[in-house]
């Protein structure tokens, strides 16, 4: 087990970065420690940000603690070659006035450097690194029951005491190693996908390896794949090693004038507010009509129209049987399967990218989005290594050695070998509550969540984007900014009532786990191992982890809960 990576405190040359943040922007560490903080806010992506910026106007005195040297969150870490949104603009950002009125996106899906320089614009209009304290990464949170406070600690030796705290690492803040031997014996440049060096990567002329996660496969597996198939030349080669195919629709990426773009932002407040109308937070969502309304040419013609929109649309606005009954997901997976055969020449590439049997329903698994992944395998040096009939046995000095022997002399290898999703970043920190009970404890056979905010027994603590709430099945910033205004609006009741202490009670956890798995049975998701549901984690509780009412549905779920007092809460 590579000890060193896991921690990401060596050098950029084993792939992860080191606390060296030259050139990054300038980190505001200073803290008095005596201060008494209203909220202390742990991660300073999108959904930092926002709840910062909504306690401000409020009047709270609030700080956001960040492992990383700038702002960003998963955007600060995300380098790897190819790296992009794939939520479609303009839905993939803050609904802040100050944030947008003056920004254009180049794009409708922004990469991983644009990203960056919007999170830098952010701050020219909000002022969001003066509240942050940066390269500290928190390790400890103690609740005090007699003065109803925390104390939050860091590995940089720096504790805050605050009222609240927040979590906003979101679902993939703790990256995953399967237990293969041999990791510390190879011998050539090795990199997770999380933790990229930021002066990039030089493949041309290498054989390189592309590692897919041990259940499933992720975007980071397209992009990667793409653009190191782009870079590599004739020299070198490429292999991807894979043991459940990803399903990955086109992307049609759309480039934006100035003017194109000016002339959408107009309506950008409108667009924003209607995230919430629509189930995934996004523009679109399924049809009404179902799948055998339309006779056969109608249908090919319906999904050639989806097709050719690209983005999400061949999954979240198909026929609204697609997701629910078996055979219209296999109508769908049909179509799917044979778009991605008619690109793939070869007949054994073919068939371990796109299965002629349906390997899992179409969706169970997280879809990607491609440009041109599918393309690249017509070329001989790039190659698919099926490793779910054999498996790979270990790494050694020059490359993997799967189980029947065969050896892959590599140059490089990237370990895109996914996240120990959801609840991974929340127990990675001892989070001691009521009688010191640790949450890694309270949480080890199973989450318990109320409305996927908060967890009894550990008062005034509060998650974003974590388990049991839209999450994974949403676009990121329609999710966190509904949550972050719940948050606030709890803060805000609560001072106004001089009360100082909110705890969710035991059964209203056992009921929204149970609303929680109703909600998700009769789904793709809810039938296929992945990590929606802890699948690619070895001992790790299989259970549903996403709430899949819908962003409307859980709007008004939460804001009917304050509106009614706080219902399933203790507030004293």
């Amino acid at each position: 087990m590579p000890l060193r990576r896991e921690l990401g405190r060596d050098d950029a040359s084993a792939g992860v970065p080191s606390h060296d943040n030259s050139g990054d922007a300038a980190a505001t560490n200073e803290h008095n420690e005596t201060e008494d903080l209203d909220m202390i806010i742990v991660g300073a992506g999108f959904a930092g940000i926002w709840l910062l910026n909504r306690l401000r106007q409020q009047g709270f005195k609030a700080k956001i603690v960040e492992a990383g040297s700038d702002l960003g969150g998963i955007w600060y870490w995300n380098r790897y070659p190819g790296a992009r949104v794939d939520s479609q603009y303009p839905v993939y950002a803050l609904s802040i006035p100050e944030a947008f009125e003056d920004w254009t996106w180049s794009s409708h899906y922004p990469d991983h450097n644009e990203l960056r320089e919007y999170f830098k614009h952010v701050d020219e209009r909000l002022h969001i690194k003066k509240d942050c304290v940066f390269n500290a990464k928190v390790t400890d949170a103690v609740w005090d029951d007699a003065e109803c406070m925390w104390t939050v600690s860091c590995d940089s030796g720096q504790k805050f005491r605050t009222r609240f705290w927040t979590s906003c690492t979101g679902f993939a803040a703790k990256r995953y190693f399967p237990d293969w031997p041999g990791y510390e014996d190879f011998k050539g440049t090795m990199f997770h996908s999380s933790f990229w060096p930021k002066g990039g990567v030089d493949v041309k002329g290498k054989n390189v390896a592309y590692v897919l996660t041990i259940v499933g496969t992720g975007a980071t597996g397209v992009q990667i794949t793409q653009e190191w198939c782009r870079e590599i030349g004739e020299e070198g080669s490429v292999k991807m090693f894979q043991r459940t195919p990803n399903l990955a629709c086109p992307m049609n990426q759309v480039y934006m004038t100035k003017e194109e773009q000016v002339a959408i932002a107009k309506g950008l407040p409108e667009r924003f507010a209607d995230r919430n109308n629509h189930y995934n937070g996004f523009l679109y969502q399924w049809r009404e009509n179902l799948t055998y309304d339309h006779s056969e040419e109608e249908r090919e013609e319906f999904y050639k129209m989806l097709w050719k929109m690209g983005g999400f649309r061949f999954l979240m606005n198909n026929y609204y049987d697609m997701t629910r009954n078996n055979e219209a997901n296999q109508q769908a997976y049909n179509f799917w399967r044979d778009r991605v055969r008619e690109r793939v020449q070869d007949p054994r590439k073919g068939e371990l990218l796109a299965p002629t049997e349906r390997p899992h329903l179409f969706g169970g698994k997280r879809l990607s989005l491609e440009q041109d992944f599918y393309d690249h395998f017509n070329r001989p040096n790039v190659d698919v290594i099926d490793v779910r009939t054999n498996p790979i046995d270990r790494f050694v000095a020059d490359g993997i050695v799967q189980k029947d022997g065969t050896h892959h002399k590599l140059d490089m290898i990237a370990l895109a070998t996914g996240f120990d999703s959801i609840t991974g970043g929340l127990k990675d920190m001892k989070i001691s509550g009521i009688g010191g009970e640790l949450m890694g404890d309270k949480w080890a056979k199973g989450t318990w969540t109320y409305l996927g905010l908060t967890t009894a027994r550990f008062p005034n603590f509060f998650f974003t984007y974590g388990p049991q709430a839209p999450t994974a099945f949403s676009n990121g910033p329609s999710c966190i900014e509904i949550q972050g205004d719940w948050i606030t609006d709890v803060l805000t009741d609560m001072r106004n009532k001089k009360l100082r202490k909110i705890d969710a009670d035991p059964q209203a956890e056992a009921e929204w786990k149970e609303l929680v798995n109703d909600l998700i049975n009769d789904t793709p998701r809810g039938k296929v191992d992945s990590w929606y549901n802890g699948a690619n984690i070895p001992g790790k509780p299989r259970e549903h982890l996403n709430y899949a009412g819908g962003i409307p549905r859980y709007k008004k779920t939460i804001e009917e809960v304050r509106a009614n007092g706080y219902d399933g809460f203790h507030l004293s």
